[in-house]
């Protein structure tokens, strides 16, 4: 990796957190039932065991391609996140800059974490991290649906949380 690549790296990741009233049970169902994730994030495959592969199948044609890397039902899921141009979409590195989010890839790792809460319902966290700075803007634009303030990196605002799914699984 080149001083230019390591400095590109994300200091921080995007993390959101948030109260369910639904028990962990039924977030777990929603973020690892196919149908049910979809209507939250994107049509995909998933099979939450670990070392299980997956795909997200974006409008645009990109393809994120996941492997799950940590699964405790209703506890904990991480996967990675590889985000792959559309066919025809990647930029020729020789003679364009990479200025849109699609024109590159971006790896990264997304976690869930779910703790009960006293009152039964659930105490989500979301984290996504480990990707490249130039490469932050696809995730506003990806299934994560969150918006970003460039000027403060650490505070993000959901447009679609988890919740409009729940009441499904």
């Amino acid at each position: 990796m080149t001083a230019k690549q390591h400095s590109d790296l994300a200091a921080d990741p995007i993390e959101f957190e948030c109260e369910l009233p639904e028990p962990p049970e039924k977030v777990w169902r929603a973020l690892t039932v196919p149908d049910l994730l979809a209507a939250w994030m994107m049509p995909n495959d998933i099979k939450p065991e670990i070392g299980s592969r997956f795909a997200f199948a974006r409008a645009d044609a990109t393809t994120i391609e996941c492997e799950i890397l940590d699964a405790e039902p209703e506890r904990l899921l991480r996967y990675s996140w590889r985000e792959r141009p559309a066919p025809g979409n990647a930029a020729d590195p020789l003679t364009s800059p990479l200025d849109s989010p699609t024109d590159s890839p971006m790896d990264s790792i997304v976690t869930f974490t779910l703790d009960r809460t006293v009152s039964g319902g659930t105490h989500l966290r979301i984290v996504h991290g480990g990707f490249a700075r130039v490469a932050t803007p696809a995730v506003a634009g990806a299934g994560c649906r969150l918006s970003l303030n460039a000027h403060h990196p650490r505070q993000t605002i959901a447009a679609n949380t988890p919740r409009l799914v729940l009441r499904a699984a």
